[in-house]
Parts: structure tokens; C-alpha cells; sequence
């Protein structure tokens, strides 16, 4: 008998999981532990103003940021765009990024990742690191433990 979860074609709203991270509310609408994907993850982000999720990479996974609502302030290396709803950001594999709330609203944006399975951290940060910290001041979470990677 495999581990693996059964293929789950469609994720209702009251199926979602949600996590709480310091800068941002994640639902977490498909992926290989709620549907079986084999290839692609997709969260919904909510963020509220003045919040930012700082510099960080995906070892192994590609990202589209597609925004919902809100301005964003979206770092892909060392090049910043302002996004608005519509717009979207794409993320090579371990390309540091960042997204920064620089708007009076809420900031609502989907975030697109390939591949759902690699090996090592799902995340690893680099705000701390030059020239991320110079380039982008990072915003204070205090109690986050930063993840790092190889």
C-alpha cells in the first residue's frame, strides 16, 4: 500500500489548509499532501500593509507570483517591480526574492510553484545575507527562526 494520497480533483473551500506565517495569511489550495499534486503547488497569500515576506529562495522550484489585489513591491534578484492586480512576477529556481506590501490595502496575490517535490528546505532565506540586506532593508519578525539551506 503506497503513502502517497489519492489524486483529489477539486479542493472545496472548507478543505483548505491554512498556515499563519509572521508577514502573511497562506491557504494552501493544491498540493501533494491535499491533492496527490505531483508537479505544481498553489497558495493564495494575504498579506497586510507595512508587511513583508523578505528575501528567500526555493532551492529546486520555479514561482509565479500573479496578483490578486493590492500593490506589491516585487523583488526577482537584484530588479524591482511595482505590481498591481494582474500582474506577474517569475521566479527562476533559487532566485533569491522578496515581496513587500508597500500599499494601504491589504495585499491578496496567488503563488505558483514547480516542482511541489525537491530535495532539501521548501524555503530558504537570505534577507540577512548581503547583498539582500543591503539591497531591500528586511522587515523585523522577531520570534521567526530564519530557515537555512545547503
Amino acid at each position: 500500500m503506497s503513502d502517497q494520497p489519492v489524486p483529489k480533483q477539486f479542493v472545496l473551500a472548507d478543505d483548505v489548509d491554512h498556515l499563519d506565517e509572521p508577514w502573511c495569511h497562506v491557504e494552501k489550495l493544491c498540493n501533494p499532501e491535499s491533492t496527490g499534486s505531483q508537479r505544481l503547488i498553489l497558495a493564495r497569500a494575504t498579506m497586510p500593509p507595512g508587511e513583508a515576506h523578505n528575501f528567500h529562495r526555493h532551492p529546486g522550484r520555479e514561482e509565479i507570483i500573479y496578483v490578486l489585489e493590492g500593490t506589491a513591491e516585487q523583488w526577482v534578484g537584484r530588479q524591482k517591480s511595482l505590481l498591481g492586480p494582474g500582474d506577474v512576477a517569475l521566479i527562476p529556481a533559487n532566485v533569491p526574492h522578496s515581496t513587500f506590501n508597500v500599499g494601504a490595502t491589504t495585499l491578496r496575490f496567488l503563488a505558483i510553484l514547480c516542482d511541489a517535490e525537491t530535495e532539501g528546505p521548501f524555503t530558504v532565506d537570505v534577507f540577512d545575507e548581503e547583498p539582500w540586506k543591503t539591497l531591500r532593508p528586511p522587515a523585523d519578525y522577531p520570534e521567526y527562526e530564519p530557515v537555512r539551506g545547503e
